[in-house]
């Protein structure tokens, strides 16, 4: 859910203009899953733009307090969002834990990272949604933990039906700064992209694990 119209544009155009989002729809990316896509999405480069930063860590800090008010924590999934959603709790004076995919194999065996107590509530940071799927491993890590997870919040989503479902099903609440719709939009406004390429990017959004460019 996209909570502020005017935030989503904006942070789509800072997106673009330091690459963290690459639109190639002539020169597909392909993705860790084999998935041909005519865009890439690495959002850990906001974090080398201070001003950049600053400006997603403060909508962050600032649509949560308006949506849950002040949480308990605020927790990270590892690794894209940590630097990130360390950001939001420093600039919020919360504690800060993140959440790995999977325990660690050795030592004390920790799936989270950092102090947490049973019943506090917790804000989630992510980077990007695709899926959903590994955002909610560590959703469900932290309920099983005791937190009580309000909603998550994340730079950016591609929109997928799998991963609105996904979080239905796991009856979270997700509030992205901006999304794909958002994105093209912005995109062809800010000749990004041309007509034509817009719809291409619009397609592939329809069926990605099918799509040929």
């Amino acid at each position: 859910m996209i909570l502020n119209k005017e935030t989503a544009k904006k942070t789509a155009e800072l997106l673009l203009q330091i690459k963290a989002i690459k639109l190639e729809p002539q020169q597909p990316f392909t993705w860790a899953s084999g998935w041909k896509s005519p865009i890439y999405c690495d959002n850990r480069i906001i974090l080398s733009y201070p001003m950049i930063r600053n400006y997603v860590r403060e909508n962050f800090a600032r649509q949560i307090e308006e949506k849950y008010g002040k949480p308990d924590v605020i927790a990270a999934v590892a690794t894209g969002a940590i630097g990130i959603g360390m950001l939001v709790a420093e600039y919020l004076s919360l504690p800060f834990a993140y959440v790995r995919p999977e325990p660690k194999g050795h030592g004390r065996q920790n799936q989270i990272e950092g102090n947490l107590e049973e019943g506090q509530t917790v804000v989630v940071i992510e980077d990007l949604i695709s899926t959903g799927n590994s955002s909610l491993n560590a959703v469900k890590a932290l309920k099983e933990a005791g937190a009580n997870v309000k909603g998550m919040f994340a730079i950016f989503t591609y929109g997928f039906d799998t991963s609105v479902k996904n979080f239905e099903n796991l009856e979270i609440e997700l509030h992205t700064l901006s999304d794909y719709e958002n994105l093209i939009e912005t995109a062809q406004n800010k000749n990004y992209i041309n007509t034509e390429e817009a719809v291409v990017l619009r397609k592939w959004r329809e069926d990605p694990a099918n799509w040929k460019s």
